[in-house]
């Protein structure tokens, strides 16, 4: 069975308290992409290997223990003992340590796709706690529609934002911000203004009031990246934003706007 991991921005990034187990609690808006990997598992009959595993497209670095596709199996295979060895092919597309959520997803997706291949009959909550133990990200790849993220990202209320009259640009400039860095830059502050409110208001709007805290420190160290966001604004964007952590921009323009902006041939783009 394939399925296709996709990716999401943050529309705002607050982050509004430091939490006993360590994590931080955040205010988002997350919005799922268009942007996919690929994901195919079949039951492996008679494998002596529990994961036989293949991957092409992006290269994936670091350790393949860490990868969450990997985690979600053994981590319902602790549940249900009983699960079968599968061949596993993942194709990245996705940037990874973007703040797109490709890692996230893919992981999430993995326990749903687990869920259906085995018919494990798994419900909807308790795939969310399962993604939680995965990434503080995994969680909204369950539910996969508009959300207003709190807690550490794992509570998720859907948000009717529309946005099929305009057009999405994205670009990641290869720069991998380190999460746990960003988050060190970070000065919790309590004067964030209901960001479910702020996405209320016409597009417009937000350039003044919807902001991500991760940007002050991110552009600061990694000016490349502020200067996208002033290019997009500079061309016509109505909205633009880092999402997450860094280091992808992403910029809301007009559907039928003529966007004559110039990018880095050396950078990931691509218009939604």
């Amino acid at each position: 069975m394939v399925v296709f991991p996709n990716a999401k921005i943050n529309i705002g990034l607050n982050i509004t308290g430091k939490r006993a187990d360590g994590y931080h609690d955040i205010e988002s808006v997350f919005f799922p992409l268009k942007i996919r990997d690929v994901l195919e598992i079949n039951p492996s009959l008679n494998s002596p290997q529990e994961i036989t595993y293949n991957q092409s497209g992006k290269i994936i670095e670091g350790d393949l223990a860490s990868n969450l596709c990997i985690k979600a199996y053994y981590l319902l295979k602790r549940d249900y003992p009983s699960l079968q060895p599968i061949n596993l092919h993942l194709h990245k597309a996705i940037p990874m340590g973007a703040g797109l959520g490709g890692g996230s997803s893919d992981g999430a997706f993995m326990l749903k796709l687990l869920n259906d291949v085995f018919e494990l009959k798994i419900g909807e909550e308790k795939l969310i706690d399962y993604a939680l133990q995965l990434g503080s990200d995994c969680p909204f790849f369950i539910k996969n529609t508009t959300c207003f993220a709190s807690g550490r990202g794992e509570i998720l209320d859907p948000i009717d934002l529309n946005l099929d009259n305009y057009k999405i640009l994205v670009i990641n400039p290869g720069i991998h911000v380190n999460t746990g860095w960003a988050f060190s830059q970070i000065t919790v502050q309590n004067n964030h203004q209901d960001l479910i409110n702020k996405i209320k208001q016409p597009i417009l709007h937000w350039k003044e009031t919807i902001i991500n805290d991760f940007e002050v420190p991110v552009f600061e160290k990694y000016p490349v990246i502020k200067n996208i966001k002033d290019s997009m604004y500079n061309h016509g964007a109505l909205y633009t934003s880092m999402s997450g952590s860094g280091s992808s921009v992403y910029g809301i323009f007009h559907k039928n706007e003529n966007t004559n902006l110039e990018i880095d041939k050396s950078h990931f783009s691509i218009w939604i």
